[in-house]
């Protein structure tokens, strides 16, 4: 199968999360269009009062109206478009009209922060999120309710909406007040609501990404309640989420509770589907390896004709990942699900300011290193770059990351189609 890229043409959303992109792109277009107008009314003047070419002929003055207002036609329509459209390039494959399918896996902000630059490419993402939150809002709904725990899966949803920012602020906020509300975010409630409007999680999940109109498709990877445990090199057996990377010590194996707990058959198509599967980034043991562990995941993973990606940590993680390099994470996953797993694995390359290593270092973590030879000998990819921005934390960047993937899902088949002229 043959691929090309096509230019093609979208909606553009004016109503988006980032009110400057919008507000910049429809002044762009105001300013063109406003232009290709008076232009236009100029055309026309020369035409009616001969206006400005009185000296030259009838023919020359009535060409060059004419050309200013096929000028002035164009840019009007341009301008105004632009504010409703915006021009993109296209993935596509010849003589198949679908767009490329990305799996996402894992949970906790890592997931949603990939997410949130991904949304901007025009590709079919869906993340397979993760059900083994068991503290705060989501335990305290999870246990009440009966209800798989819906933290990780509203900050997805909010990371592939188009709202405004008023109302991102609103889904994510948590009361401060009240005995029975206070923790709680509205989020959070409004998918404990929907599920018992609609009857079932997934459904609850379903109609919120419609009134959010998200882009790309929202999946847990299990709906029976589950509890994460882990198993501590000193012979502890440590069971929650919330509680594993509180407890000291060093996490020799994570498992699951009950341990029939089976993947969502959404989950298990989307990954048979996809064209790239992308584990990570997140906590290794609390939110990717979740993930993977419940039954049927890892073995559609492995079966699945795609790429598969891991995106690697950019700073250890006390109480989970403390001194653990890039081979460290892979070993980890592999020691749970079997080896030969990942196609690749993304790791950054960029300097750690020392102002910002002195804040972790003090916090119990670090840098991730990435040890290539290693990494290598485990039959990987290695893909080293830049992909770190400090706001609060040091943590990927959603656009850096974020191309950097999509140039993977692009690279692959012309690598593909470079080995079929070879043979």
């Amino acid at each position: 199968m043959q691929y090309k890229l096509r230019i093609g043409m979208e909606p553009n959303m004016l109503y988006g999360k980032s009110n400057k992109p919008r507000n910049t792109r429809r002044l762009f277009g105001n300013v063109v269009g406003t232009c290709g107008i008076i232009l236009v009314v100029l055309s026309v003047a020369i035409l009616v009062e001969n206006f400005y070419f009185l000296e030259q002929p009838l023919w020359l003055t009535t060409a060059i109206a004419l050309i200013i207002c096929v000028l002035g036609i164009m840019a009007s329509i341009f301008g105004f478009m632009h504010n409703y459209y915006k021009f993109s390039l296209q993935l596509a494959k010849d003589n198949n009209p679908h767009q490329y399918k990305v799996v996402v896996i894992g949970g906790g902000t890592g997931l949603s922060m990939l997410l949130r630059g991904l949304k901007e490419y025009p590709i079919d993402v869906s993340a397979i999120v993760t059900v083994a939150d068991d503290g705060g809002s989501s335990g305290r709904l999870r246990d009440e309710m009966e209800m798989p725990p819906p933290g990780d899966i509203r900050n997805v949803l909010v990371a592939l909406a188009d709202t405004e920012p008023l109302l991102e602020k609103l889904l994510q906020h948590r009361f401060n007040r009240g005995k029975n509300l206070s923790g709680h975010s509205i989020g959070n409630l409004l998918l404990a609501a929907l599920q018992e409007i609609t009857g079932d999680f997934k459904s609850a999940i379903r109609e919120m990404s419609r009134v959010l109109a998200i882009r790309g498709k929202v999946i847990p990877v299990a709906e029976d309640l589950v509890q994460l445990v882990a198993k501590m090199k000193d012979g502890r057996v440590v069971r929650g989420e919330s509680t594993i990377p509180k407890a000291g010590g060093v996490i020799q194996r994570v498992f699951l509770e009950p341990t029939n707990i089976n993947a969502t058959p959404e989950a298990i198509e989307a990954i048979a589907e996809a064209d790239l599967i992308v584990v990570g980034p997140g906590s290794l043991y609390t939110s990717v390896l979740p993930a993977l562990l419940v039954n049927g995941i890892a073995d559609a993973i492995r079966q699945a004709n795609a790429t598969k990606v891991y995106v690697c940590n950019i700073m250890t993680q006390r109480g989970e990942t403390e001194r653990y390099t890039a081979y460290d994470h892979i070993k980890a996953i592999y020691n749970h699900i079997g080896h030969e797993f990942f196609d690749a694995i993304v790791c950054h390359s960029g300097k750690v300011p020392d102002a910002v290593n002195l804040i972790y270092d003090r916090q119990g973590a670090g840098p991730v290193e990435v040890k290539i030879d290693k990494l290598k000998r485990l039959g990987l990819q290695v893909i080293t770059k830049d992909l770190s921005i400090h706001q609060t934390y040091y943590r990927h960047d959603p656009q850096k990351v974020s191309e950097l993937i999509v140039n993977i899902l692009v690279e692959k088949p012309m690598r593909e189609r470079q080995v079929m002229m070879e043979q």
